[in-house]
């Protein structure tokens, strides 16, 4: 890494190299029911920029610049109210696409309400998620088409988590798949699991081998180990441009949920997950059916505040040392003394700093799908500064919904890709068979 190469990959303002980037897709920004029609305005950072969001008397979605155009009072103090967010300081009135609606402190025979707007984006809403379009575009691109996206609200289970770090180095945790074995399963041996669990190979080989390739939508990783006799254990995930990860922790015929990790500045951001609620729940009890120490899943969010940076906070923070526990840690079984599996990434990632110094690291095998993620970014990224050419995804959304990951065994010998491709074939489609 060069530190040009570390600033394009992190920096996400207007007129950066990914932000740039980033403006062409559209952006996960919040879940449906975080606004009310009528509702208080919400402060939402989205890419480095200070905006708000509110929901109008009709349902529409507005998000727009905070800053009033008139005199740049924050319309977070505005009132909602009839289909329009009314500045306190002279009353300008804006609707959800930044015309200017009314001007009452302005005479009438002096109004100039149609030459004023509002900075806002385009947002839209699809299955309790509210997305929105940063671009210069005068038409937005299509919806991206990410399977579980496509999920109808009630089969989807969505999570919003924010991460007091760097966006790449909070995504970076979910393509890293051999720090499971000690991270989350370090303090786990075979004998503890079920017999059937698939989780066994990968505390019982916690150095594993790799394919990693580029793909039309990004990049993937194959990491496999010996699954037994005539047998091979693989762990296949994805990164899918621009921030989007699907993890191996599932069985792959079943294991629909995608990831997304919204940078909102340079130094936070917002992780949103989706998953299929179908699916089964990852194995994370010992034989005797209790919890493995470690492995908990639930969230322990504080309160939100309405600051720039106050929603979907966890407990467990760099001020509280993420609530480390050393005599559980001391005990055994827990590896790390943290509770959750969530919360352990989270604690690595932040430690690592705002912003991670690549310079000072010493990547090695296992970081492959690191290494081969960064240069896909800087390609694509530099690329689109260079000839504006349309990233992959951005218009043709349909190549990002085939992508799948999970874990399986298969005979042993199988080429990595026949391998994937056999599962591709198996594995579970909800909105094809809900069609049908």
């Amino acid at each position: 890494m060069r530190q040009q190469d570390s600033d394009d990959l992190v920096r996400v303002g207007p007129g950066t190299t990914m932000g740039n980037l980033m403006r062409q897709y559209w952006l996960p920004a919040a879940m449906s029911a975080e606004l009310k029609p009528d509702g208080e305005p919400m402060r939402l950072m989205l890419l480095g920029e200070k905006l708000i969001a509110f929901r109008d008397s009709s349902g529409r979605v507005g998000i727009m610049d905070q800053k009033c155009p008139h005199r740049c009072a924050s319309l977070f103090l505005g009132r909602n109210e009839e289909n329009g967010i009314r500045c306190v300081y002279h009353g300008w009135k804006f609707d959800t696409e930044g015309n200017c609606v009314d001007m009452p402190s302005v005479p009438p025979e002096r109004d100039f309400k149609h030459l004023v707007k509002a900075k806002a984006y385009k947002a839209v809403e699809r299955n309790g998620l509210v997305w929105v379009y940063m671009g210069e575009r005068k038409s937005a691109p299509p919806l991206p088409q990410i399977e579980a996206t496509l999920l109808p609200e009630a089969d989807v289970q969505i999570q919003f988590v924010q991460r007091e770090c760097n966006w790449l180095q909070a995504l970076e945790g979910d393509i890293d798949t051999c720090h499971f074995g000690f991270l989350h399963g370090g303090g786990i041996n075979a004998d503890m699991l079920p017999d059937d669990a698939l989780l066994r190979h990968t505390v019982t080989n916690r150095a594993p081998d790799y394919h990693v390739a580029d793909t039309d939508v990004g990049t993937m990783y194959a990491a496999f180990r010996d699954g037994g006799p005539n047998q091979t254990y693989w762990r296949f995930a994805n990164f899918m441009l621009p921030f989007w990860t699907q993890t191996p922790q599932g069985k792959f015929a079943t294991h629909l949920h995608n990831r997304a990790w919204v940078p909102m500045d340079d130094e936070h951001t917002m992780f949103v997950s989706l998953r299929w609620r179908q699916e089964p729940a990852f194995v994370t009890n010992d034989r005797d059916g209790k919890l493995m120490p470690g492995f908990g899943r639930n969230f322990d969010y504080l309160p939100d505040t309405t600051d720039w940076h106050g929603r979907w906070r966890l407990n467990g923070r760099p001020d509280n040392d993420w609530l480390i526990d050393r005599a559980a840690q001391a005990r055994g079984g827990n590896f790390t003394g943290i509770a959750g599996i969530h919360q352990q990434d989270q604690a690595v990632t932040e430690s690592m700093g705002p912003i991670t110094d690549h310079l000072w690291e010493h990547l090695g095998p296992s970081d492959m799908m690191i290494m081969r993620t960064r240069r896909r970014l800087l390609a694509v990224a530099r690329a689109f500064a260079k000839n504006g050419a349309a990233p992959p995804g951005v218009d043709d959304p349909d190549i990002m919904y085939p992508v799948r990951s999970g874990d399986f065994v298969s005979e042993a010998g199988l080429e990595w890709r026949e391998a994937y491709d056999r599962q591709m074939q198996a594995a579970a489609r909800p909105l094809q068979e809900a069609a049908e």
